[in-house]
């Protein structure tokens, strides 16, 4: 948390980590599917819509062995993105994907 903390310190000029609870309490309330997409749709763009789930499938697939490249192939994005989601997964992330 302390790496999010600094990022998100560095590229938006102050501590976020209130607001950033406060998403999290908010997500945490959200009972039912329905009501967890009205939320997304309500809160993302619709390009940010299909980004998101996007970096879900570079995490699947990393993690059922896909390369890197292969990945970024299928997916059509940038070796960077899938590159920053394989970071995350050897600091131990995603253990409930």
């Amino acid at each position: 948390m302390a790496i999010y903390q600094y990022t998100s310190t560095m590229i938006f000029g102050r501590n976020t980590n209130k607001e950033l609870n406060e998403l999290l309490e908010v997500l945490l309330k959200i009972n039912s599917k329905e009501e967890m997409q009205d939320f997304l749709e309500g809160i993302f763009t619709p390009k940010e819509l299909l980004e998101i789930p996007n970096r879900l499938q570079i995490i699947k697939m990393l993690k059922s062995g896909v390369s890197q490249h292969e990945v970024a192939d299928k997916l059509k994005v940038g070796i960077a993105t899938v590159t920053r989601g394989s970071k995350e997964l050897q600091k131990g992330r995603f253990k409930n994907v």
